[in-house]
């Protein structure tokens, strides 16, 4: 999902100010996001507490995409809060997935 993303900012014209991957993780500060207007998050349910938590750190918007991390939600849902961050976080991605989320919510209520 990453690279799909930044195939299409690229060819909508966008820059990718940085991309960290398992090459320079562990160097990846707070202070290389500077000039990032937003951080897209698609990495591994390892990482993305600290990639978000860095982005914070520097006043960058995230939306995270990376699934298996929800035992730290609650706890980046209240660094966001406290500290007047922005997150947006999506289980799924997929168009497919969840048109079948909202269907199931309709469901739901009309079984009601």
């Amino acid at each position: 999902m990453g690279k799909e993303i930044e195939r299409l900012a690229l060819e909508k014209g966008h820059e990718i100010s940085l991309k960290v991957n398992s090459s320079n993780a562990d160097s990846f500060s707070a202070g290389d996001l500077d000039n990032t207007e937003v951080a897209i998050e698609f990495s591994t349910p390892k990482t993305v507490y600290e990639n978000i938590i860095k982005c914070f750190e520097s006043n960058i918007p995230v939306v995270v995409g990376t699934t298996g991390w929800l035992d730290k939600l609650a706890e980046v849902n209240k660094r966001c809060i406290d500290d007047n961050q922005t997150l947006f976080y999506a289980p799924n991605f997929s168009i497919g997935v969840n048109i079948f989320f909202e269907i199931n919510q309709r469901l739901a209520k009309l079984m009601d």
